[in-house]
C-alpha cells in the first residue's frame, strides 16, 4: 500500500512526485471542491440557537475528482492533507477530508513554505491535524461574503438597475475609489511661480529667500510677482554662503511578502496583481531548473517578513563569497512586519536555491518568470546587505535681496545597491571656497499650476488596502479584478477610474449602509477573523452580531430607499451590442447606459471629461513673449488660460483674464486690492506684492473700524451681515 498526498494543483502534484518514491501517489482536488451553492442562499438559521448552518454541496465540475479521491484513499496506508499553508488552504483541506468520508481531525496535515525536496521530506516527517480555528476562520470570512452579497446585491438591483453586486471587501474598497475621484472633481488649481538660477556658468540653483522670508512662506502666485523678484535678484551680489555635506545611510529593504510584491512587480515590471501572482504561482508550484523541477520561491501569498535561519544563513554565504566583506553585516538582519494581524508563523517570499540566480533562471525560465524571479532573488540578497551610503551636498548662494540653494549628492558606497541595482545619477557640486563672490549667469521663472492627487494605480490602491487593513494578502489582486469585471472600474493608462454606476451604487450604499463601505468597519471584522483564527473570537457569535443589525437595514431599504430605476429612451442603439441606449441620473449628472445591462455593460458619461479640455485648444492672434510661436487657450479644471502652441518645448502660460479688481484700496500702501484663488476659496492681496505683503481672507471694504481706525472686511451670513476689523477683529452689525 502506498500514501496518499493530496494538495490542490496538477502542477504542485507533478514537482512533489518528482520528490518521493514509490511509497507516495501525490494527486491534486484541482481547488475547492466544497462550496455554497451557486444557486440560493446556502446558509440556514436554527431556529433554537440562532447558529449559522453552511449548506456545502460538492459542485457538478468536482464530482469525477471526489470520486476518484474516495477510491484512492480507499486503498492509501495514509492519507496526508497537503493544501497551502494559508487559511484558505486549511479550509480546502477540511473540505476534502470531509468530501471522502475523512474524519477531518485524523488526517495527518503537512505544510511546507516551499516545494523543494528537503522542505516536503521534513513536512511527511512532522505533521500536524488540521487546524479547526484557521478553518471556522476561513468559514467566517466566507458566510459573512455570502450574506453580504446575497441579501444587498439584489436591494441594489431593484433600487438601481439590475446585474450590480456588492461585497463586503469590494465595496469598501470602491469607495476609497470613488472618495479619490470626488477629491480631485473638487480640486481647485493654484498659480505658482518657480524662480531658478544658474552660478558659474554650471551650477543650478532655485531660490529659498527674499527679503529674509523663506520661499516657503512666500506665494509666488502670478507673473508680475515672478518677473519682481526676477529683476531684483538681477541687480543682486551674491557670495557662496554655507556649504554643507552630509552623509546619510540608505535602510536596506525588507524582503517581499504579498502586498509589495505586486506593488513593485507593478511600478518595475508593469505588471497587473493579477499577472503577478500568476507568475508567482508557477514560480512556487514548480518549474524546470538546472537541478530539475522545483519550487523556485518560497509561499507567494503572506503578509510575514520572517525568514528561515537556514536561508539567511544562505544568503550570508553568498553575499561574502560574490561581493565581499564590506557588503555583508556584521549580524543577521531581522524584519517585522508592520500589517495588521500578520501571521508572522509564515515567511516572507524568497528563493528556495540561493545558488539558483537569475544567470542560472535565465536558461531555464520563460521571460516573465525571469523578470518577477529576479525581483525576489535580488530583493531578498539586498535585505541581507549593509546599508548604502549616499552623500548629500549644498551650497547657499547669499544675495542682498535674495538667495538661491544648490544640491548635489553621490553614492558613497553602493551597499544593498549591488544587487538591486542604483539607477540615479551622481550630481556633484563643484568646491567652493565660502564668502568668494558668486556670479549669477542666468535667472529663469517659470509658471505651474498645482495638480490634483494622483488616482489610484494598481499598487498605491493595494498599498492603502494594506494600510487600512481591508482585505488579506489573498484578496487584493481578486478584489480589483473583481471590480473591473463588474464594470465599476476603468483602468486607462494604469490609473483607476471609477465608472458612473460605481458613483451610485457608492453613495447609496454610504447613505444606507455605511458600515460596508467604511473601511475601519471592514479592517475591524479581519480583526476579529484573526481572533477566531487564534480561538478567541467564537465564530458563531460573530457571525449573528453582524447579522441581525444588518438584516433590519435590509428590510428598511427594501421599504424606504427610492428606487433610481427611472430611465429615459434615447433613441441611439448600443455601439456594442445594438440594444437601445438609456438616459439615467447619476451622482456627477446624467449619464447612457445599455438597456441589456448586465450582458452589456456599456455606459458614456454625458459631462465633458475634464482631462479632455487640455486637448482641446484654440489658437490667438497673441504672441508667446519666450519663444515667438502663436499662444492658444486651452481649458483647466480650473477654467481658460493661455498657454504656448509650442509646448512641450516652451512652457510659457498665463492668465486669460485679468484678477478682479475691488474698490477698497489696500490699507497698508494704498495701492489695488485683487481677489484672487486659493485652496481654501477667493483671498484679497495687494497688488504691490511684495513690496506690500497685505492679505485677507475677508473682503476688505471702504469702511473702518470705530476702535482703531483700520479697515473693516465683511462677511455676509445667511440672515445678517457683519463687518470685522482686518487688524483688531472688532465686530459690528450692519
Amino acid at each position: 500500500m502506498t500514501d496518499l498526498i493530496i494538495v490542490e494543483s496538477p502542477a504542485k502534484a507533478r514537482t512533489i512526485s518528482g520528490f518521493l518514491g514509490k511509497g507516495y501517489k501525490v494527486v491534486a482536488s484541482k481547488g475547492h471542491i466544497r462550496d455554497l451553492p451557486t444557486n440560493k442562499f446556502g446558509i440556514e438559521i436554527d431556529e433554537k440557537s440562532g447558529d449559522f448552518i453552511p449548506q456545502y454541496t460538492i459542485s457538478k465540475d468536482a464530482a469525477s475528482t471526489v470520486k476518484d479521491l474516495k477510491s484512492l484513499a480507499k486503498e492509501a496506508k495514509n492519507v496526508y492533507i497537503a493544501t497551502d499553508e494559508d487559511r484558505e488552504g486549511e479550509a480546502i483541506g477540511f473540505h476534502i477530508a470531509t468530501a471522502i468520508g475523512k474524519d477531518p481531525s485524523s488526517l495527518p496535515r503537512i505544510v511546507f513554505h516551499e516545494i523543494t525536496k528537503n522542505a516536503i521530506t521534513h513536512a511527511i516527517q512532522n505533521p500536524r491535524t488540521i487546524d479547526m480555528n484557521s478553518v471556522n476562520a476561513q468559514q467566517t470570512r466566507r458566510l459573512l461574503d455570502r450574506i453580504v452579497g446575497y441579501k444587498l446585491s439584489p436591494l441594489l438591483a431593484s433600487k438601481i438597475q439590475k446585474g450590480l453586486s456588492a461585497g463586503r471587501v469590494q465595496s469598501a474598497t470602491l469607495k476609497l475609489i470613488v472618495d479619490k475621484e470626488r477629491e480631485i472633481n473638487a480640486f481647485k488649481s493654484v498659480e505658482y511661480w518657480n524662480i531658478d538660477a544658474l552660478f558659474e556658468k554650471e551650477i543650478e540653483a532655485s531660490l529659498v529667500s527674499f527679503k529674509n522670508e523663506k520661499i516657503e512662506k512666500l506665494s509666488i502666485s502670478n507673473e508680475n510677482d515672478a518677473k519682481n523678484i526676477e529683476k531684483i535678484a538681477k541687480n543682486d551680489t551674491f557670495i557662496v554662503g554655507e556649504i554643507d555635506k552630509k552623509s546619510k545611510k540608505t535602510k536596506t529593504p525588507p524582503p517581499f511578502m504579498t502586498s509589495t510584491l505586486q506593488q513593485s512587480a507593478s511600478t518595475q515590471l508593469g505588471f497587473s496583481p493579477k499577472k503577478t501572482m500568476m507568475i508567482a504561482q508557477k514560480l512556487y508550484e514548480g518549474v524546470k531548473t538546472d537541478k530539475g523541477t522545483a519550487g523556485v520561491i518560497t509561499y507567494m501569498r503572506t503578509d510575514s517578513l520572517n525568514l528561515s535561519k537556514e536561508a539567511v544563513e544562505r544568503a550570508r554565504e553568498y553575499i561574502k563569497t560574490n561581493f565581499g566583506d564590506n557588503y555583508l553585516p556584521a549580524k543577521p538582519k531581522i524584519y517585522t512586519t508592520k500589517s495588521k494581524g500578520a501571521q508572522e508563523a509564515h515567511e516572507a517570499i524568497r528563493p528556495t536555491m540561493v545558488d539558483f540566480d537569475p544567470l542560472s533562471a535565465a536558461t531555464c525560465l520563460s521571460n516573465d518568470e525571469i523578470r518577477l524571479y529576479k525581483l525576489i532573488y535580488n530583493r531578498f540578497l539586498a535585505c541581507q546587505m549593509n546599508e548604502a551610503i549616499i552623500e548629500s551636498q549644498s551650497i547657499i548662494f547669499k544675495g542682498n535681496e535674495t538667495s538661491f540653494k544648490a544640491n548635489g549628492k553621490r553614492l558613497v558606497f553602493d551597499g544593498f545597491y549591488r544587487a538591486t541595482g542604483y539607477n540615479e545619477k551622481d550630481k556633484l557640486l563643484p568646491n567652493l571656497s565660502q564668502n568668494a563672490t558668486a556670479n549669477l549667469d542666468k535667472i529663469t521663472t517659470t509658471q505651474h499650476f498645482t495638480e490634483p492627487p494622483a488616482r489610484y494605480n494598481e499598487a498605491s490602491l493595494i498599498k492603502m488596502l494594506e494600510s487600512l487593513g481591508i482585505g488579506r494578502p489573498s484578496t487584493y489582486a481578486p478584489t480589483i479584478t473583481i471590480l473591473d469585471t463588474r464594470k465599476y472600474i476603468e483602468i486607462k493608462d494604469k490609473r483607476i477610474y471609477p465608472t458612473e454606476i460605481a458613483n451610485v451604487v457608492t453613495e447609496l450604499l454610504e447613505k444606507h449602509f455605511s458600515e460596508i463601505v467604511d473601511s475601519s468597519f471592514t479592517a475591524n471584522m479581519e480583526e476579529k477573523l484573526d481572533l477566531v483564527a487564534g480561538n478567541e473570537q467564537d465564530w458563531q457569535q460573530m457571525l449573528k452580531d453582524f447579522y441581525a443589525p444588518f438584516m433590519v437595514k435590509i428590510d428598511d431599504g427594501k421599504k424606504n430607499i427610492e428606487s433610481q430605476k427611472s430611465a429615459t429612451p434615447t433613441g441611439e442603439m448600443c455601439p456594442e451590442c445594438g440594444s437601445e441606449l438609456l438616459l439615467r441620473k447619476g451622482r456627477f449628472g446624467e449619464f447612457v447606459a445599455c438597456s441589456n445591462f448586465p450582458k452589456c455593460k456599456y455606459t458614456k458619461n454625458l459631462n465633458e471629461d475634464k482631462e479632455d479640455l487640455d486637448k482641446k485648444a484654440i489658437t490667438t492672434d497673441e504672441v508667446c513673449d519666450k519663444c515667438g510661436s502663436p499662444m492658444v487657450i486651452k481649458g483647466s479644471k480650473r477654467g481658460e488660460f493661455l498657454a504656448c502652441s509650442a509646448y512641450p518645448k516652451c512652457k510659457n502660460a498665463k492668465s486669460l483674464t485679468p484678477p478682479k479688481q475691488l474698490d477698497t484700496p489696500c490699507p497698508e500702501c494704498g495701492g489695488a486690492l485683487n481677489e484672487r484663488s486659493g485652496k481654501r476659496g477667493p483671498f484679497y492681496g495687494c497688488s504691490n506684492y511684495p513690496k506690500c505683503k497685505f492679505i485677507s481672507n475677508i473682503e476688505p471694504v471702504n469702511k473702518k473700524c470705530s476702535e482703531c481706525g483700520y479697515t473693516m472686511g465683511i462677511k455676509k451670513l445667511k440672515n445678517k451681515t457683519t463687518y470685522e476689523c482686518l487688524k483688531c477683529k472688532h465686530k459690528e452689525e450692519q
